[in-house]
């Protein structure tokens, strides 16, 4: 395992670049689960490696459930990420949790459908486990990078992740808050999920923008609610992400995550599809090596 940090940076709704990095670069990086969303900006900050990729897209393309997140976390894994932060705009279901607030999230409800969300299936049958989703070491220093950025952080949060791209009815808000949700949002799934099946330690920043419908004496959410905090929050988020890479140990310890696969897999190795092995090269490259005696 490696000791030096390269982490990746999935910047959400109004964040599509980083002008803080040094001998930046976008490079294109292909991936065998078809297009990414975009090009991959590579750069540094200080000492560190920073792979930064915009969610949607520069300008804002893709809509949350035609992202190809299969294909973003797999070219992150192959331009040699450690570690990933993710950055996504949420609406808050919480009275204390305001518009610029910001929640490193720690459990995640998937109410999303019809996306891809696993790299295996037959032929190469793996089962990892989400009871703890995020790492709980990026989170705390990602929340703890907010403060240092001037903003306010919760640390944990469970993230309601809807299909969208519609907003909620005030039906929906009311039992997401039922069911202890803090924040919705449309993109920490299946990405969380992938992420692990790639063994990337993984932390979502969910910038908040919003009170979705649960407020029902109150206009609920639109687009131009969320532009106009976006603005902000995005400022902060640029900020915060200089202060996380800044406060990074020099030396990358190893994460239980990063072996993640070797508890997961279930297919014998006579039984594998050479046809998936050959796409899963990246995301489940350590554990091939090792079968191979490499």
């Amino acid at each position: 395992m490696s000791s030096e940090w390269t982490i990746g940076i999935i910047g959400g709704s109004g964040l599509y670049a980083l002008d803080s990095l040094e001998d930046a670069q976008w490079i294109g990086v292909k991936s065998s689960f078809g297009e990414p969303s975009d090009e991959i900006l590579c750069g540094r900050i200080g000492d560190v490696r920073v792979r930064f990729l915009p969610r949607h897209g520069r300008g804002h393309r893709i809509a949350p459930g035609e992202l190809n997140a299969r294909a973003n976390i797999d070219v992150l894994k192959r331009a040699g990420c450690t570690d990933v932060l993710a950055i996504s705009a949420v609406g808050s279901l919480r009275e204390e949790l305001p518009p610029g607030h910001f929640v490193a999230v720690d459990q995640f409800i998937d109410r999303t459908k019809a996306r891809a969300d696993s790299f295996f299936g037959s032929g190469f049958v793996a089962h990892v486990s989400m009871a703890n989703p995020v790492c709980p070491r990026l989170s705390k220093m990602a929340a703890a990078a907010v403060g240092k950025g001037g903003g306010k952080a919760t640390l944990g949060g469970t993230y309601l992740a809807m299909e969208g791209p519609q907003f909620s009815t005030r039906a929906e808000s009311r039992l997401y808050r039922e069911w202890g949700a803090d924040v919705i949002g449309m993109t920490g799934f299946p990405e969380a999920r992938l992420a692990r099946e790639a063994e990337l330690p993984y932390a979502l920043l969910g910038m908040v923008t919003d009170y979705d419908a649960w407020r029902e004496n109150e206009k609920p959410v639109d687009v131009s609610e969320v532009i106009e905090q976006m603005g902000s929050n995005s400022a902060l988020a640029r900020k915060t992400i200089e202060a996380f890479v800044a406060a990074l140990p020099e030396k990358r310890a190893p994460s239980p995550i990063d072996t993640t696969l070797d508890d997961a897999v279930i297919t014998a190795p006579d039984n594998h599809d050479p046809q998936l092995v050959a796409r899963l090269d990246a995301v489940a490259g350590r554990l091939l090596r090792m079968a191979r005696g490499q």
